[in-house]
Protein backbone atom coordinates (compact mmCIF):
# COMPACT_ATOMS: atom_id res chain seq x y z
CA UNK A 1 0.00 0.00 0.00
CA UNK A 2 2.88 2.60 0.54
CA UNK A 3 2.89 2.72 -3.54
CA UNK A 4 -1.01 3.79 -3.15
CA UNK A 5 -0.85 6.17 -0.53
CA UNK A 6 0.90 9.80 -0.38
CA UNK A 7 2.42 9.10 2.86
CA UNK A 8 4.97 6.47 0.76
CA UNK A 9 3.87 4.01 4.37
CA UNK A 10 1.87 0.81 3.99
CA UNK A 11 2.04 -2.83 3.93
CA UNK A 12 0.64 -5.06 1.57
CA UNK A 13 -3.14 -5.51 0.96
CA UNK A 14 -4.21 -9.16 0.14
CA UNK A 15 -6.47 -8.38 -3.28
CA UNK A 16 -6.28 -4.74 -4.99
CA UNK A 17 -8.70 -4.14 -7.50
CA UNK A 18 -9.07 -1.13 -9.65
CA UNK A 19 -12.83 -0.98 -10.82
CA UNK A 20 -13.78 1.05 -13.96
CA UNK A 21 -17.16 1.04 -14.01
CA UNK A 22 -20.47 1.35 -11.64
CA UNK A 23 -21.11 -2.67 -12.95
CA UNK A 24 -17.74 -3.40 -11.92
CA UNK A 25 -18.22 -2.12 -8.60
CA UNK A 26 -21.25 -3.85 -8.35
CA UNK A 27 -20.01 -6.85 -9.47
CA UNK A 28 -17.22 -6.89 -7.15
CA UNK A 29 -19.20 -5.75 -4.18
CA UNK A 30 -21.62 -9.06 -4.35
CA UNK A 31 -18.56 -11.52 -4.82
CA UNK A 32 -16.96 -9.69 -1.88
CA UNK A 33 -20.39 -10.47 -0.46
CA UNK A 34 -20.90 -13.98 -1.10
CA UNK A 35 -17.37 -15.08 0.29
CA UNK A 36 -17.58 -12.96 3.11
CA UNK A 37 -14.52 -10.63 2.12
CA UNK A 38 -13.98 -7.44 3.74
CA UNK A 39 -13.77 -4.70 1.38
CA UNK A 40 -12.14 -1.48 1.95
CA UNK A 41 -12.73 1.60 -0.94
CA UNK A 42 -9.56 3.91 -1.64
CA UNK A 43 -9.03 7.23 -3.51
CA UNK A 44 -5.89 8.57 -3.86
CA UNK A 45 -4.62 7.60 -0.30
CA UNK A 46 -4.01 10.91 0.36
CA UNK A 47 -5.41 11.18 3.93
CA UNK A 48 -4.25 7.51 5.36
CA UNK A 49 -1.95 5.86 7.61
CA UNK A 50 -1.82 2.65 6.32
CA UNK A 51 -0.69 -0.20 8.88
CA UNK A 52 2.74 -1.77 8.36
CA UNK A 53 0.85 -5.51 8.16
CA UNK A 54 -1.11 -4.26 5.22
CA UNK A 55 -5.10 -4.39 4.73
CA UNK A 56 -7.10 -7.42 5.11
CA UNK A 57 -9.52 -8.62 2.26
CA UNK A 58 -10.15 -6.62 -1.03
CA UNK A 59 -8.86 -2.96 -1.48
CA UNK A 60 -10.87 -1.22 -4.23
CA UNK A 61 -9.61 1.68 -6.38
CA UNK A 62 -12.12 3.97 -7.97
CA UNK A 63 -9.78 5.71 -9.84
CA UNK A 64 -11.17 4.05 -13.09
CA UNK A 65 -14.74 6.08 -12.23
CA UNK A 66 -13.22 9.87 -13.29
CA UNK A 67 -15.33 10.63 -15.92
CA UNK A 68 -16.56 14.69 -15.55
CA UNK A 69 -19.34 16.34 -17.28
CA UNK A 70 -20.07 19.98 -17.66
CA UNK A 71 -23.23 21.27 -17.74
CA UNK A 72 -23.76 25.09 -17.91
CA UNK A 73 -22.68 25.79 -13.93
CA UNK A 74 -23.08 22.03 -13.00
CA UNK A 75 -20.05 20.00 -12.99
CA UNK A 76 -20.94 15.96 -12.45
CA UNK A 77 -17.51 13.96 -11.64
CA UNK A 78 -16.95 9.93 -10.76
CA UNK A 79 -16.06 9.90 -7.69
CA UNK A 80 -11.83 8.57 -8.94
CA UNK A 81 -11.72 11.94 -10.77
CA UNK A 82 -8.80 14.12 -8.98
CA UNK A 83 -9.58 17.32 -7.70
CA UNK A 84 -6.61 18.93 -9.74
CA UNK A 85 -8.28 17.58 -13.09
CA UNK A 86 -11.91 18.77 -11.32
CA UNK A 87 -10.38 21.94 -11.25
CA UNK A 88 -8.39 22.42 -14.02
CA UNK A 89 -11.82 21.35 -16.52
CA UNK A 90 -13.80 24.40 -14.64
CA UNK A 91 -11.06 27.12 -15.14
CA UNK A 92 -11.34 26.03 -18.93
CA UNK A 93 -15.12 25.92 -18.85
CA UNK A 94 -14.99 29.60 -16.61
CA UNK A 95 -16.83 27.90 -13.70
CA UNK A 96 -15.38 29.82 -10.05
CA UNK A 97 -16.03 28.53 -6.63
CA UNK A 98 -13.64 25.35 -6.92
CA UNK A 99 -10.80 27.57 -7.04
CA UNK A 100 -9.56 26.39 -3.56
CA UNK A 101 -9.05 22.93 -4.22
CA UNK A 102 -6.67 23.04 -6.71
CA UNK A 103 -3.38 21.34 -5.08
CA UNK A 104 -5.62 19.83 -2.41
CA UNK A 105 -4.15 15.87 -3.22
CA UNK A 106 -7.08 13.53 -3.55
CA UNK A 107 -10.53 12.35 -5.22
CA UNK A 108 -13.97 14.14 -5.29
CA UNK A 109 -15.33 11.39 -3.32
CA UNK A 110 -12.66 11.17 -0.97
CA UNK A 111 -12.95 15.37 -0.84
CA UNK A 112 -16.57 14.37 -0.16
CA UNK A 113 -15.62 11.97 2.54
CA UNK A 114 -13.55 14.51 4.51
CA UNK A 115 -15.41 17.43 3.07
CA UNK A 116 -12.20 18.79 2.40
CA UNK A 117 -11.15 22.51 2.33
CA UNK A 118 -8.25 25.54 2.49
CA UNK A 119 -8.20 28.86 2.02
CA UNK A 120 -11.91 29.34 3.07
CA UNK A 121 -13.50 27.06 1.07
CA UNK A 122 -14.49 23.26 1.34
CA UNK A 123 -16.76 21.11 -0.60
CA UNK A 124 -19.83 21.75 1.23
CA UNK A 125 -19.90 24.96 -0.48
CA UNK A 126 -19.80 23.79 -3.89
CA UNK A 127 -21.79 20.01 -3.46
CA UNK A 128 -25.33 20.07 -4.17
CA UNK A 129 -26.01 16.07 -4.59
CA UNK A 130 -23.95 12.92 -4.75
CA UNK A 131 -25.07 9.50 -5.58
CA UNK A 132 -23.84 6.03 -3.54
CA UNK A 133 -24.09 2.52 -3.54
CA UNK A 134 -23.78 0.17 -0.24
CA UNK A 135 -22.14 -2.68 0.15
CA UNK A 136 -25.84 -4.65 -1.11
CA UNK A 137 -25.26 -2.60 -4.40
CA UNK A 138 -28.25 -0.58 -4.03
CA UNK A 139 -27.78 3.20 -5.05
CA UNK A 140 -28.91 6.13 -3.70
CA UNK A 141 -29.11 9.83 -4.24
CA UNK A 142 -28.67 11.93 -1.25
CA UNK A 143 -28.87 15.79 -1.58
CA UNK A 144 -26.23 18.51 0.44
CA UNK A 145 -29.14 18.31 3.08
CA UNK A 146 -28.71 14.80 3.64
CA UNK A 147 -24.79 14.56 3.90
CA UNK A 148 -24.12 16.28 7.35
CA UNK A 149 -21.32 18.57 6.03
CA UNK A 150 -19.09 19.50 8.85
CA UNK A 151 -15.05 20.33 9.83
CA UNK A 152 -13.30 17.11 7.99
CA UNK A 153 -16.46 14.96 8.31
CA UNK A 154 -19.64 13.75 6.58
CA UNK A 155 -22.71 11.63 6.87
CA UNK A 156 -20.16 8.86 4.70
CA UNK A 157 -18.19 8.27 7.43
CA UNK A 158 -21.26 6.71 9.51
CA UNK A 159 -23.67 5.37 6.93
CA UNK A 160 -21.49 2.94 5.10
CA UNK A 161 -22.09 4.21 1.31
CA UNK A 162 -19.66 4.31 -1.05
CA UNK A 163 -19.80 7.64 -2.72
CA UNK A 164 -20.02 6.79 -6.78
CA UNK A 165 -20.33 10.01 -8.64
CA UNK A 166 -20.79 14.29 -7.03
CA UNK A 167 -22.10 16.93 -8.46
CA UNK A 168 -20.87 20.64 -7.72
CA UNK A 169 -23.06 23.79 -8.23
CA UNK A 170 -20.34 26.59 -9.78
CA UNK A 171 -20.51 30.07 -10.96
CA UNK A 172 -19.36 31.84 -14.17
CA UNK A 173 -16.54 33.84 -13.84
CA UNK A 174 -13.59 34.73 -16.24
CA UNK A 175 -10.77 32.35 -17.09
CA UNK A 176 -8.00 34.51 -16.42
CA UNK A 177 -9.13 35.05 -12.66
CA UNK A 178 -10.24 31.84 -12.23
CA UNK A 179 -6.86 30.44 -13.04
CA UNK A 180 -4.84 33.35 -11.35
CA UNK A 181 -6.91 32.53 -8.03
CA UNK A 182 -5.79 28.93 -8.72
CA UNK A 183 -2.11 29.64 -9.34
CA UNK A 184 -2.40 31.79 -5.91
CA UNK A 185 -3.92 29.06 -3.91
CA UNK A 186 -1.18 26.35 -5.03
CA UNK A 187 1.84 28.81 -4.70
CA UNK A 188 0.86 29.67 -1.08
CA UNK A 189 0.54 26.05 -0.38
CA UNK A 190 3.72 25.21 -1.82
CA UNK A 191 5.87 28.07 -0.14
CA UNK A 192 3.91 27.16 3.09
CA UNK A 193 3.60 23.29 3.47
CA UNK A 194 6.64 20.45 3.06
CA UNK A 195 5.34 19.26 -0.26
CA UNK A 196 8.76 17.89 -1.15
CA UNK A 197 8.20 14.87 1.41
CA UNK A 198 5.77 12.00 1.67
CA UNK A 199 2.94 13.18 3.70
CA UNK A 200 -1.20 12.83 4.17
CA UNK A 201 -1.55 16.39 4.62
CA UNK A 202 -2.52 18.17 8.16
CA UNK A 203 -2.05 15.41 10.67
CA UNK A 204 -4.25 17.01 13.03
CA UNK A 205 -7.95 18.65 12.79
CA UNK A 206 -7.57 22.33 13.95
CA UNK A 207 -8.96 22.31 17.84
CA UNK A 208 -11.61 24.48 18.77
CA UNK A 209 -10.20 28.20 19.07
CA UNK A 210 -6.51 26.96 18.35
CA UNK A 211 -4.37 26.22 15.63
CA UNK A 212 -2.48 22.87 15.42
CA UNK A 213 0.26 24.00 13.84
CA UNK A 214 1.00 26.87 16.34
CA UNK A 215 -0.03 24.43 19.27
CA UNK A 216 2.85 22.09 18.02
CA UNK A 217 5.28 24.91 17.29
CA UNK A 218 5.22 26.76 20.94
CA UNK A 219 6.04 23.41 22.42
CA UNK A 220 9.53 23.51 20.35
CA UNK A 221 8.18 20.32 18.77
CA UNK A 222 9.54 21.07 15.10
CA UNK A 223 11.81 18.94 13.82
CA UNK A 224 11.26 16.03 16.25
CA UNK A 225 11.88 12.39 14.77
CA UNK A 226 10.52 8.77 16.22
CA UNK A 227 12.49 7.01 12.99
CA UNK A 228 11.39 7.92 10.06
CA UNK A 229 8.77 10.06 10.78
CA UNK A 230 9.30 13.75 11.73
CA UNK A 231 7.46 16.76 12.84
CA UNK A 232 8.03 18.71 9.83
CA UNK A 233 10.90 21.91 10.27
CA UNK A 234 8.77 24.03 7.49
CA UNK A 235 5.06 23.49 8.91
CA UNK A 236 4.73 22.20 12.26
CA UNK A 237 1.04 20.98 11.68
CA UNK A 238 2.64 18.21 9.03
CA UNK A 239 4.40 14.77 10.21
CA UNK A 240 6.28 14.20 7.40
CA UNK A 241 8.13 10.80 6.07
CA UNK A 242 11.87 11.13 5.65
CA UNK A 243 12.35 8.17 3.61
CA UNK A 244 12.08 5.16 5.98
CA UNK A 245 9.11 5.97 7.79
CA UNK A 246 6.78 2.75 8.64
CA UNK A 247 3.57 3.21 10.22
CA UNK A 248 4.57 2.69 14.07
CA UNK A 249 7.06 5.76 13.64
CA UNK A 250 3.99 8.25 12.30
CA UNK A 251 2.06 6.88 15.11
CA UNK A 252 4.24 6.92 17.99
CA UNK A 253 5.74 10.67 16.98
CA UNK A 254 1.81 11.73 16.68
CA UNK A 255 1.03 10.01 20.59
CA UNK A 256 4.26 11.82 21.88
CA UNK A 257 3.11 15.43 20.12
CA UNK A 258 -0.61 14.91 21.56
CA UNK A 259 1.04 14.13 24.81
CA UNK A 260 3.34 16.95 24.65
CA UNK A 261 0.65 19.54 23.90
CA UNK A 262 -2.12 18.24 26.30
CA UNK A 263 0.05 18.15 29.28
CA UNK A 264 1.14 21.66 28.03
CA UNK A 265 -1.76 23.71 27.06
CA UNK A 266 -4.79 21.20 27.92
CA UNK A 267 -5.83 21.28 24.23
CA UNK A 268 -6.41 17.33 22.66
CA UNK A 269 -5.34 16.83 19.15
CA UNK A 270 -7.47 14.65 17.07
CA UNK A 271 -5.57 13.54 14.09
CA UNK A 272 -7.01 14.35 10.87
CA UNK A 273 -5.35 11.42 8.86
CA UNK A 274 -7.56 7.77 9.30
CA UNK A 275 -5.34 4.71 9.96
CA UNK A 276 -6.75 1.83 8.53
CA UNK A 277 -5.45 -1.99 8.03
CA UNK A 278 -4.74 -4.63 10.54
CA UNK A 279 -3.72 -3.57 14.19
Amino acid sequence: MSRHTTFKIGGNADILVKVKSLAELKNLLSLAKEFDVPCFVLGKGSNLLVSDDGIEGIVISLDGLDEVKIDGDTVVCGAGASLRAVCIAAQKAALAGLEFAYGIPGTVGGALYMNAGAYGGEMSQVVVSATAIDFEGNESVLDLSDMQLGYRTSVFKSNGLIITSVTLKLKNGDTSEIKAAMDDFFGRRRDKQPLEYPSAGSTFKRPEGYFAGALIEQNNLKGVSVGGAQVSEKHAGFVINTGSATCQDVLSLINKVKDVVKTADGVELEPEVIFVGRK
